[in-house]
């Protein structure tokens, strides 16, 4: 019987980065924090698109919606919120803002929309609702990502970024 704690000398001969070796980890996860930024992006590009596409279903009663009328509480001023931070969201301008907007309106029609119906959103149709919720406060705290329009006109850095940033400068005496 071996011991699957002790080290396994055959691959000692392996490259740095290869499967096997001890670093394999390190350099997969390097990877991957180089991507986070884009990955980021993208997920912040396909949840917008999603909350416009529903808003313009509920406004305009196009791609299979049917329109609520305009002026009604909640649904129509739900749908101008949809489409407006989904467009916003989409396009990266504004973002943390147009998201902490959207993912409240989301969490005000859960709860006072679906929850009431039953508990789990499995049960009331409340699903979209929970994960545009928590879809929205994810990028609140994270930010745009990259291809955003926020980083052309510089108000997508973070304080983090400025901090690194000036960490690396030398300062003046």
């Amino acid at each position: 019987m071996t011991d699957l704690n002790a080290p396994n000398n055959a691959k000692a001969g392996t490259t740095s980065g290869t499967p096997g070796s001890p670093d394999a980890p390190a350099s997969l996860a390097a990877r991957l924090n180089q991507a986070q930024p884009y990955a980021l992006g993208l997920f912040r590009i396909v949840v917008g698109l999603l909350f416009a596409c529903h808003g313009a279903s509920s406004l305009f009663g196009v791609l299979g919606g049917s329109a609520v009328p305009a002026g009604t509480w909640p649904g129509w001023y739900a749908a101008v919120i949809q489409l407006v931070a989904g467009i916003l969201v989409l396009a990266g301008l504004g973002t943390r803002s147009a998201a902490f907007l959207a993912s409240g309106s989301m969490a005000y029609a859960y709860f006072k929309v679906h929850q009431p119906e039953s508990l789990l959103p499995i049960q009331n149709g409340g699903e979209s609702a929970a994960m545009f919720c928590w879809a929205f406060a994810l990028l609140v705290f994270t930010g745009p990502g990259a291809l955003a329009l926020d980083r052309l006109f510089g108000a997508g850095e973070t304080t983090a970024a400025k901090a690194r940033e000036d960490r690396g400068a030398p300062v003046a005496a």
